[in-house]
Protein backbone atom coordinates (compact mmCIF):
# COMPACT_ATOMS: atom_id res chain seq x y z
CA UNK A 1 0.00 0.00 0.00
CA UNK A 2 2.71 2.62 0.05
CA UNK A 3 3.81 1.89 -2.79
CA UNK A 4 0.37 2.77 -4.28
CA UNK A 5 0.33 6.11 -2.21
CA UNK A 6 3.63 6.69 -3.76
CA UNK A 7 2.49 6.23 -7.23
CA UNK A 8 -0.95 8.33 -6.71
CA UNK A 9 1.09 11.10 -4.76
CA UNK A 10 3.86 10.95 -7.77
CA UNK A 11 0.48 11.48 -10.31
CA UNK A 12 -0.57 14.06 -8.14
CA UNK A 13 2.05 16.00 -8.63
CA UNK A 14 2.52 15.33 -12.16
CA UNK A 15 -0.62 16.44 -12.95
CA UNK A 16 -0.35 19.72 -11.48
CA UNK A 17 3.06 20.50 -13.50
CA UNK A 18 1.11 19.58 -16.62
CA UNK A 19 -1.76 21.70 -15.86
CA UNK A 20 -0.21 24.60 -13.32
CA UNK A 21 2.73 24.81 -15.41
CA UNK A 22 1.81 26.39 -18.37
CA UNK A 23 0.15 28.94 -16.36
CA UNK A 24 3.74 30.00 -14.83
CA UNK A 25 5.16 29.38 -18.43
CA UNK A 26 2.87 32.07 -19.50
CA UNK A 27 3.38 34.77 -17.05
CA UNK A 28 6.98 33.94 -17.71
CA UNK A 29 6.69 34.80 -21.25
CA UNK A 30 3.71 37.53 -21.66
CA UNK A 31 5.87 40.50 -21.24
CA UNK A 32 7.80 39.04 -23.70
CA UNK A 33 5.44 37.66 -26.32
CA UNK A 34 2.88 40.62 -25.62
CA UNK A 35 3.50 44.15 -26.86
CA UNK A 36 0.58 45.94 -26.30
CA UNK A 37 -2.20 46.10 -23.18
CA UNK A 38 -4.88 43.89 -25.05
CA UNK A 39 -2.73 41.34 -26.00
CA UNK A 40 -1.49 41.39 -22.57
CA UNK A 41 -4.96 40.94 -21.30
CA UNK A 42 -4.94 37.70 -23.78
CA UNK A 43 -2.36 36.13 -22.21
CA UNK A 44 -4.17 36.93 -18.77
CA UNK A 45 -7.64 36.00 -19.91
CA UNK A 46 -5.99 32.20 -21.37
CA UNK A 47 -4.73 31.50 -17.80
CA UNK A 48 -7.79 33.45 -15.65
CA UNK A 49 -10.35 30.76 -15.76
CA UNK A 50 -8.22 27.84 -15.28
CA UNK A 51 -5.56 29.02 -13.14
CA UNK A 52 -6.75 28.52 -9.92
CA UNK A 53 -8.34 25.13 -10.18
CA UNK A 54 -4.94 24.49 -11.90
CA UNK A 55 -3.07 24.82 -8.11
CA UNK A 56 -6.35 22.47 -6.66
CA UNK A 57 -3.75 19.71 -7.33
CA UNK A 58 -0.83 21.13 -5.29
CA UNK A 59 -2.67 21.30 -2.60
CA UNK A 60 -3.75 18.09 -3.00
CA UNK A 61 -0.95 16.21 -3.06
CA UNK A 62 0.24 18.44 -0.06
CA UNK A 63 -2.62 16.85 1.58
CA UNK A 64 -1.64 13.42 0.37
CA UNK A 65 1.77 13.29 1.76
CA UNK A 66 -0.17 14.30 4.88
CA UNK A 67 -1.82 11.19 4.91
CA UNK A 68 0.10 8.55 3.44
CA UNK A 69 3.78 9.99 4.59
CA UNK A 70 3.35 11.88 7.66
CA UNK A 71 7.16 11.91 8.58
CA UNK A 72 7.89 12.75 5.02
CA UNK A 73 5.44 16.05 5.79
CA UNK A 74 6.81 16.56 8.98
CA UNK A 75 10.44 16.21 8.12
CA UNK A 76 10.28 18.06 4.66
CA UNK A 77 7.65 21.14 5.77
CA UNK A 78 10.25 21.98 8.57
CA UNK A 79 13.58 21.98 6.64
CA UNK A 80 12.02 23.62 3.63
CA UNK A 81 10.63 26.03 5.89
CA UNK A 82 11.96 29.09 4.07
CA UNK A 83 11.89 27.77 0.32
CA UNK A 84 8.29 27.40 1.08
CA UNK A 85 7.19 30.30 2.74
CA UNK A 86 8.97 32.45 -0.25
CA UNK A 87 7.13 29.76 -2.85
CA UNK A 88 3.74 30.75 -0.88
CA UNK A 89 4.25 34.33 -1.42
CA UNK A 90 4.76 33.90 -5.12
CA UNK A 91 1.65 32.13 -5.24
CA UNK A 92 -0.36 34.55 -3.92
CA UNK A 93 1.28 37.28 -5.54
CA UNK A 94 0.78 35.51 -8.93
CA UNK A 95 -3.28 34.91 -7.72
CA UNK A 96 -3.44 38.57 -6.98
CA UNK A 97 -1.72 39.79 -10.11
CA UNK A 98 -4.38 38.36 -12.16
CA UNK A 99 -7.13 39.12 -10.14
CA UNK A 100 -6.31 43.20 -9.69
CA UNK A 101 -4.77 44.28 -13.06
CA UNK A 102 -8.02 44.86 -14.35
CA UNK A 103 -10.09 46.48 -11.56
CA UNK A 104 -8.45 50.08 -11.88
CA UNK A 105 -7.99 51.20 -15.90
CA UNK A 106 -4.96 52.69 -15.52
CA UNK A 107 -1.39 51.51 -17.07
CA UNK A 108 0.48 52.31 -13.95
CA UNK A 109 -1.79 49.43 -12.24
CA UNK A 110 -1.65 47.30 -14.83
CA UNK A 111 1.56 47.41 -15.54
CA UNK A 112 3.00 47.10 -11.74
CA UNK A 113 0.58 43.86 -11.58
CA UNK A 114 1.90 42.52 -14.88
CA UNK A 115 5.77 42.89 -13.58
CA UNK A 116 4.24 40.90 -10.40
CA UNK A 117 2.98 38.22 -12.65
CA UNK A 118 6.03 37.54 -14.69
CA UNK A 119 8.00 37.76 -11.13
CA UNK A 120 6.35 35.77 -9.28
CA UNK A 121 5.84 33.04 -12.27
CA UNK A 122 9.47 33.40 -13.32
CA UNK A 123 10.62 32.97 -9.43
CA UNK A 124 8.11 29.78 -8.89
CA UNK A 125 9.34 27.83 -12.37
CA UNK A 126 13.04 28.09 -10.68
CA UNK A 127 12.38 27.33 -7.07
CA UNK A 128 9.80 24.44 -7.79
CA UNK A 129 12.99 22.72 -10.37
CA UNK A 130 15.10 23.63 -7.34
CA UNK A 131 13.04 22.03 -5.03
CA UNK A 132 12.90 19.13 -7.60
CA UNK A 133 16.66 18.74 -7.51
CA UNK A 134 17.23 18.87 -4.07
CA UNK A 135 14.82 15.70 -3.99
CA UNK A 136 17.51 14.12 -6.28
CA UNK A 137 21.13 15.02 -4.83
CA UNK A 138 19.58 14.10 -1.33
CA UNK A 139 19.52 16.61 1.73
CA UNK A 140 21.02 16.43 5.37
CA UNK A 141 18.75 14.08 7.50
CA UNK A 142 19.82 13.04 10.72
CA UNK A 143 18.93 10.28 12.11
CA UNK A 144 15.47 10.95 13.65
CA UNK A 145 14.38 12.50 10.31
CA UNK A 146 15.39 16.04 10.74
CA UNK A 147 17.16 18.83 8.64
CA UNK A 148 17.40 22.26 7.84
CA UNK A 149 18.82 23.93 4.87
CA UNK A 150 19.98 27.77 4.25
CA UNK A 151 19.41 29.16 0.53
CA UNK A 152 22.97 28.38 0.43
CA UNK A 153 26.38 27.22 1.28
CA UNK A 154 29.09 25.98 -0.33
CA UNK A 155 27.29 25.33 -4.10
CA UNK A 156 29.02 22.41 -3.87
CA UNK A 157 25.80 19.29 -3.99
CA UNK A 158 28.20 17.06 -2.75
CA UNK A 159 28.72 19.15 0.73
CA UNK A 160 27.88 17.13 3.67
CA UNK A 161 25.68 20.28 4.72
CA UNK A 162 24.49 21.37 1.45
CA UNK A 163 22.08 24.29 0.68
CA UNK A 164 18.63 24.96 -1.14
CA UNK A 165 21.12 26.34 -4.03
CA UNK A 166 24.38 24.49 -5.67
CA UNK A 167 25.23 24.13 -9.44
CA UNK A 168 23.29 21.25 -9.50
CA UNK A 169 19.85 22.25 -8.07
CA UNK A 170 20.38 25.92 -10.06
CA UNK A 171 21.18 23.75 -13.21
CA UNK A 172 17.64 21.84 -12.75
CA UNK A 173 15.84 24.59 -12.03
CA UNK A 174 17.03 26.58 -15.19
CA UNK A 175 16.37 23.38 -16.84
CA UNK A 176 12.56 23.58 -15.26
CA UNK A 177 11.97 27.24 -16.50
CA UNK A 178 12.94 26.31 -19.97
CA UNK A 179 10.74 23.73 -19.90
CA UNK A 180 7.81 25.79 -18.40
CA UNK A 181 8.25 28.70 -20.67
CA UNK A 182 8.41 26.25 -23.75
CA UNK A 183 4.71 24.60 -22.16
CA UNK A 184 3.56 28.14 -21.82
CA UNK A 185 4.48 29.65 -25.39
CA UNK A 186 2.63 26.37 -26.49
CA UNK A 187 -0.49 26.86 -24.49
CA UNK A 188 -0.57 30.69 -25.35
CA UNK A 189 -0.15 30.10 -29.32
CA UNK A 190 -3.00 27.52 -28.81
CA UNK A 191 -5.08 29.86 -27.04
CA UNK A 192 -4.14 33.28 -29.41
CA UNK A 193 -3.99 34.50 -32.65
CA UNK A 194 -1.94 36.46 -35.24
CA UNK A 195 1.21 38.77 -33.73
CA UNK A 196 0.72 37.24 -30.22
CA UNK A 197 0.42 33.59 -31.78
CA UNK A 198 3.55 33.87 -33.77
CA UNK A 199 5.67 35.37 -30.97
CA UNK A 200 4.22 32.97 -28.97
CA UNK A 201 5.63 29.84 -31.42
CA UNK A 202 8.98 31.84 -31.70
CA UNK A 203 9.55 31.71 -28.16
CA UNK A 204 8.04 28.51 -28.04
CA UNK A 205 10.85 27.16 -30.65
CA UNK A 206 13.61 28.88 -28.75
CA UNK A 207 12.43 27.36 -25.53
CA UNK A 208 12.31 24.14 -26.99
CA UNK A 209 15.97 24.01 -28.35
CA UNK A 210 17.22 25.48 -24.51
CA UNK A 211 15.09 22.22 -23.23
CA UNK A 212 16.82 19.65 -25.18
CA UNK A 213 20.47 21.17 -24.21
CA UNK A 214 19.33 21.50 -20.20
CA UNK A 215 17.80 18.12 -20.84
CA UNK A 216 20.94 16.27 -21.88
CA UNK A 217 23.12 18.42 -19.32
CA UNK A 218 20.67 17.35 -16.27
CA UNK A 219 20.93 14.03 -16.96
CA UNK A 220 24.46 13.79 -17.51
CA UNK A 221 24.61 15.80 -13.89
CA UNK A 222 21.91 13.60 -12.24
CA UNK A 223 23.88 10.58 -12.96
CA UNK A 224 27.40 11.86 -12.10
CA UNK A 225 25.64 12.85 -8.67
CA UNK A 226 23.56 10.11 -7.95
CA UNK A 227 24.69 6.85 -9.79
CA UNK A 228 21.47 4.51 -7.81
CA UNK A 229 19.87 6.41 -9.99
CA UNK A 230 21.13 4.66 -13.12
CA UNK A 231 21.17 1.41 -11.10
CA UNK A 232 16.92 2.15 -10.57
CA UNK A 233 16.74 1.48 -14.47
CA UNK A 234 19.53 -1.22 -15.07
CA UNK A 235 18.13 -3.21 -12.40
CA UNK A 236 14.28 -2.53 -13.60
CA UNK A 237 14.38 -2.22 -17.48
CA UNK A 238 10.83 -1.76 -17.95
CA UNK A 239 11.35 1.98 -16.32
CA UNK A 240 13.30 3.16 -19.58
CA UNK A 241 9.35 3.71 -20.70
CA UNK A 242 9.57 6.86 -18.93
CA UNK A 243 12.42 8.63 -20.20
CA UNK A 244 11.30 6.91 -23.41
CA UNK A 245 8.00 9.18 -22.93
CA UNK A 246 10.11 12.04 -22.27
CA UNK A 247 12.58 11.99 -25.37
CA UNK A 248 10.00 11.35 -27.69
CA UNK A 249 7.67 14.15 -26.04
CA UNK A 250 10.18 16.69 -26.59
CA UNK A 251 10.75 15.30 -30.48
CA UNK A 252 7.29 15.85 -30.95
CA UNK A 253 7.11 19.31 -29.74
CA UNK A 254 9.99 19.98 -31.84
CA UNK A 255 8.06 18.26 -34.91
CA UNK A 256 4.32 19.65 -34.44
CA UNK A 257 6.31 23.09 -33.99
CA UNK A 258 7.41 23.46 -36.96
CA UNK A 259 4.34 22.34 -38.95
CA UNK A 260 2.41 24.89 -36.82
CA UNK A 261 -0.26 22.30 -35.36
CA UNK A 262 -0.64 24.40 -31.84
CA UNK A 263 -2.20 21.31 -29.81
CA UNK A 264 -0.44 18.51 -30.75
CA UNK A 265 2.63 20.42 -29.30
CA UNK A 266 1.37 21.10 -25.73
CA UNK A 267 0.40 17.61 -25.71
CA UNK A 268 3.99 16.99 -26.94
CA UNK A 269 5.12 19.13 -23.59
CA UNK A 270 2.88 17.67 -22.13
CA UNK A 271 4.33 13.68 -22.50
CA UNK A 272 7.85 15.80 -21.84
CA UNK A 273 7.21 16.92 -18.68
CA UNK A 274 5.11 13.39 -17.43
CA UNK A 275 8.15 11.60 -19.03
CA UNK A 276 10.32 14.01 -16.76
CA UNK A 277 8.97 13.71 -13.33
CA UNK A 278 7.87 9.56 -13.76
CA UNK A 279 12.02 9.26 -14.44
CA UNK A 280 12.58 10.84 -11.72
CA UNK A 281 10.07 9.16 -9.33
CA UNK A 282 11.12 5.71 -10.61
CA UNK A 283 14.74 6.14 -10.23
CA UNK A 284 14.01 7.63 -6.68
CA UNK A 285 11.98 4.76 -5.66
CA UNK A 286 11.80 3.22 -3.02
CA UNK A 287 13.21 6.64 -1.14
CA UNK A 288 10.39 9.50 -0.90
CA UNK A 289 13.11 11.98 0.46
CA UNK A 290 16.94 10.97 0.04
CA UNK A 291 19.42 11.92 2.58
CA UNK A 292 23.17 13.13 1.99
CA UNK A 293 23.97 10.06 3.92
CA UNK A 294 22.03 7.31 2.80
CA UNK A 295 21.27 5.36 5.57
CA UNK A 296 19.28 7.98 6.90
CA UNK A 297 16.94 8.48 3.74
CA UNK A 298 12.74 8.40 4.12
CA UNK A 299 11.13 5.69 2.49
CA UNK A 300 8.09 4.21 1.43
CA UNK A 301 8.29 1.72 4.28
CA UNK A 302 10.06 3.97 6.78
CA UNK A 303 7.78 7.11 6.40
CA UNK A 304 4.22 5.66 5.69
CA UNK A 305 1.07 6.47 7.56
CA UNK A 306 -0.23 3.06 9.23
CA UNK A 307 -1.93 0.44 6.85
CA UNK A 308 -5.29 1.03 8.02
CA UNK A 309 -5.18 4.67 7.18
CA UNK A 310 -3.72 4.10 3.92
CA UNK A 311 -6.23 1.89 3.00
CA UNK A 312 -9.04 4.34 4.30
CA UNK A 313 -7.54 7.04 2.60
CA UNK A 314 -6.81 5.61 -0.97
CA UNK A 315 -11.23 5.20 -0.87
CA UNK A 316 -11.64 9.01 -0.29
CA UNK A 317 -9.06 9.35 -2.89
CA UNK A 318 -10.80 7.82 -5.40
CA UNK A 319 -14.28 9.35 -4.57
CA UNK A 320 -12.10 12.99 -4.40
CA UNK A 321 -10.34 12.37 -8.17
CA UNK A 322 -13.95 11.43 -9.94
CA UNK A 323 -15.54 14.56 -8.44
CA UNK A 324 -11.89 16.96 -9.69
CA UNK A 325 -12.15 14.77 -13.01
CA UNK A 326 -15.93 16.18 -13.75
CA UNK A 327 -15.21 19.43 -12.64
CA UNK A 328 -12.06 19.81 -15.01
CA UNK A 329 -13.56 18.29 -18.19
CA UNK A 330 -16.29 20.91 -17.32
CA UNK A 331 -13.78 23.54 -17.26
CA UNK A 332 -11.48 23.35 -19.93
CA UNK A 333 -14.59 22.56 -22.26
CA UNK A 334 -16.25 25.53 -21.21
CA UNK A 335 -13.38 27.82 -21.81
CA UNK A 336 -11.96 25.95 -24.95
CA UNK A 337 -11.16 27.84 -28.19
CA UNK A 338 -9.25 30.95 -29.14
CA UNK A 339 -9.42 33.04 -26.42
CA UNK A 340 -11.81 36.82 -26.95
CA UNK A 341 -11.37 40.17 -25.71
CA UNK A 342 -14.63 41.33 -24.75
CA UNK A 343 -15.98 45.30 -22.81
CA UNK A 344 -17.10 43.06 -19.99
CA UNK A 345 -15.13 43.87 -16.99
CA UNK A 346 -12.65 40.99 -15.52
CA UNK A 347 -9.46 39.66 -17.10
Amino acid sequence: MPTVWFALIAFMVGVYVLLDGFDLGAGVIHLLAARTPEERRQVVRAVGPVWDGNEVWLLAAGGAIFAAFPLLYASSFSGFYLPLIMVLWMLMLRGLAIELRAHIDDPLWTTFWDALFFLGSLLLAVFFGAALGNVVRGVPLDAKGYFFEPLWTTFNPRSAQPGILDWYTVLIGVLALATLVMHGANYVALKTEGALNERSRRIGRLACAATALLTVLGTVATFWLRSSMWTSFTGRPWGFVFPVLAVGGLLAVAYFQAKGRELASLLGSGAYILGMLTSTAFAVYPNVLPAVDPANSLTVSNAAAPHYGLVAAVIWWGIAMVLAAVYFVFLYRMFRGKVRLTSEPGY
